[in-house]
């Protein structure tokens, strides 16, 4: 009946936590919640493979990094908005990523840092299309997507 119980049980939570604690929202955000559980059961995502899960850390680690610099580099544009003028445009960057949950990460990373955005993914060429706020060099970006998070993410998930 509940195939994803932990997912049920959020949902119900998620549900009693943005309304109010009375028994028809516990019926109506259970019934949701079963509802989704029945939809994601019908995706058939499947599992997660991480092959070396002890590079979670490192991973988090640089990304935590990269989003502080990141903040402060977006901070410093704004602030001398008229002083300096910044570069911003679109870059394609070609991948050797497969895994599904890889790529996931990967587009949260890239999305979650300022001053980059994920927009498009091509599967049939495995490029991704991001903007960048302030691009003063298309290949030095490349590079760091290569091989800061790609490769950790190669070996993360198998």
């Amino acid at each position: 009946m509940l195939p994803y119980p932990f997912l049920t049980f959020s949902l119900v939570l998620m549900w009693l936590l943005l309304n109010s604690f009375t028994l028809g929202h516990v019926i109506l955000g259970s019934v949701v919640a079963v509802f989704a559980g029945w939809a994601m059961a019908s995706l058939r995502p499947e599992k997660p493979r991480l092959g070396k899960w002890y590079l979670l850390p490192k991973l988090f680690v640089v990304v935590f990094v990269d989003i502080v610099k990141s903040n402060i580099a977006v901070a410093g544009i704004i602030l001398r908005s008229g002083a300096r003028r910044h570069n911003p445009g679109f870059i394609t960057v070609h991948l050797d990523i497969r895994s599904q949950f890889a790529l996931a990460v990967l587009a949260v990373i890239l999305t979650s840092t300022p001053g980059s955005a994920w927009l498009e993914y091509d599967s049939n060429d495995n490029t991704v299309l991001l903007h960048v706020l302030d691009i003063q060099n298309e290949a030095v970006w490349r590079e760091t997507i290569k091989n800061r998070y790609e490769k950790l993410l190669m070996e993360i998930f198998v």
